[in-house]
């Protein structure tokens, strides 16, 4: 049996948002810091019960409280749950107690809303990727409400990505991802120095490279194994900082291509370390891309159309949430006069959706966190979401169309727009040709925008509304946009070709 639907879903995160404020911290001697927790539980019969973090004793986890303590006895089949942090993995506390993802699966729960994954390394996805194989399905928190969990759990966060065990992580019953394992005869050697440097200098990493403390920094993040006396890469590891990471895995690095408008190509394959890809990337673009005048300023100057800064968000985003498992396929960068394509194999990682990453609002996840953590603490990857929502808010100010999401199996396909007039140049010939100069005008001001309403339009383009609807039942009709709601509440989504 189901619960009965919410009236809404939103009003359910929100209360457990709520909920998590008041959680109690519990004393530790040891300084660590406890994330604040709330759990909202929707049963069949619509009734609603909550707990929190330490409500009903020091250290108890708010499912725990909630499952355990408060229903113990009650049969919970088919409820929904809302929680701001994501269930405890099997295998991440100690024997023997039960992880929280564990207590969902046992007690039959239907369905889990996440507000945000655990960053500690024992967790980090695994609870959510146990749920999933478990059959339950898996919804994210609004991203705004994300950012509302994040806020009230920023030292607890900071911590958890910091955090050193006391001993090794041992290997855990939910894998991720075949790349967290040891990577066959690679050695510890195979890692390039110069990328390792990098990394310890732009994330102010105190221990000496090479020395204990820093190749122990490299184990707790997943990127080595220790097996015996030995200290071997892992997968991504390897893909991180492996000097040639092709020879053993074709799918890694990105192959660009500049295609010139007299016709030639300029391909550049990008194959060590991913750490040095979007630098060597800058370098290789910087004196290759066109200029545009900037008059913003007293003194001209000459700079891109389109910022690097978001070249490298896409580029970034695409070699840290690829699917490495697809070992067909890999990140692909495509230049041409109008637009700069960027190609990630993998579809989205549930519960995402394209219709989410389109509207500029996926919820934050990762698919690697190994990789995400390692460009985050570089400052080249927003943390733990996908900095999509700086992609639109950069086309926003430039005047661009808007970047379009698209899935061609197996990429998602992230279309940037480098000129205003690159959404019309999109265009067939036929449809382009069959639009009057002032509808040619309009659809220039519609890519930039993601939905509108006809007043809107014709305040935009200074024409009475019935020239606005008429334009717009034009595109409409041209598959251009299309239309949602109806009376006053009547809009128009924009679909970029």
């Amino acid at each position: 049996m189901s619960a009965k639907p919410a009236a809404d879903w939103r009003s359910l995160m929100e209360k457990a948002i709520e909920v998590m404020r008041q959680s109690m911290h519990e004393p530790r001697k040891d300084c660590k810091v406890s994330p604040c927790v709330g759990a909202v539980l929707l049963k069949p019969d619509g009734t609603v019960e909550t707990a929190c973090r330490g409500e009903l004793r020091y250290g108890d986890h708010a499912e725990f409280t909630l499952l355990e303590r408060k229903n113990r006895s009650s049969r919970l089949d088919g409820s929904i749950l809302f929680t701001t942090l994501e269930p405890c993995a099997p295998d991440s506390r100690h024997p023997p107690k039960m992880g929280c993802a564990e207590r969902i699966v046992l007690a039959r729960i239907a369905e889990v809303w996440v507000g945000l994954e655990d960053p500690d390394p024992t967790v980090d996805r695994k609870g959510i990727k146990y749920l999933q194989d478990s059959g339950i399905k898996v919804r994210m928190f609004d991203r705004d409400l994300q950012e509302k969990i994040r806020a009230e759990n920023n030292e607890y966060l900071e911590q958890a990505l910091e955090r050193a065990a006391a001993k090794k992580i041992e290997k855990r019953s939910v894998v991720l991802s075949s790349f967290e394992d040891a990577f066959g005869a690679a050695l510890i050697a195979d890692f390039s120095e110069e990328a390792l440097s990098q990394y310890r200098m732009v994330a102010k990493i105190g221990d000496p490279l090479g020395s204990p403390s820093f190749n122990r920094r490299l184990v707790l993040q997943g990127l080595l194994k220790q097996e015996g006396e030995r200290l071997i890469p892992t997968g991504f590891g390897l893909i991180l900082f492996g000097k040639e990471p092709r020879v053993v895995m074709p799918q890694a690095g990105l192959l660009a291509t500049i295609h010139y408008p007299d016709g030639q190509e300029e391909p550049r394959d990008f194959d060590g370390p991913m750490v040095m890809i979007p630098g060597q990337l800058e370098n290789w673009l910087i004196d290759k891309l066109p200029n545009v005048t900037d008059r913003s300023y007293m003194r001209r100057r000459e700079v891109p159309p389109l910022p690097f800064e978001m070249i490298r968000e896409a580029v970034v985003n695409a070699l840290v949430h690829r699917d490495y498992d697809v070992r067909q396929a890999k990140c692909q960068l495509v230049i041409t006069t109008d637009t700069i394509t960027v190609r990630s194999p993998g579809g989205p990682l549930p519960p995402i959706t394209m219709e989410q990453l389109q509207a500029f609002d996926a919820p934050m996840l990762s698919r690697n966190p190994e990789l995400h953590y390692v460009f985050a603490r570089m400052e080249m990857a927003e943390e733990r979401g996908f900095g999509i929502r700086s992609l639109k808010s950069r086309a926003e100010k430039l005047g661009l169309p808007l970047p379009r999401y698209t899935f061609e199996d197996p990429y998602i396909v992230l279309t940037l727009f480098r000129n205003p007039e690159a959404a019309a140049h999109a265009l067939s010939p036929q449809v382009l040709g069959s639009l009057s100069r002032a509808e040619q005008t309009g659809w220039l001001w519609l890519s930039t925008k993601q939905a509108v309403t006809s007043s809107e339009y014709a305040a935009a383009m200074h024409v009475p509304n019935r020239t606005a609807l008429n334009h717009l039942k034009r595109f409409t009709r041209l598959g251009l946009l299309r239309r949602t709601g109806s009376g006053p509440s009547t809009k128009y989504e924009v679909l970029l070709p």
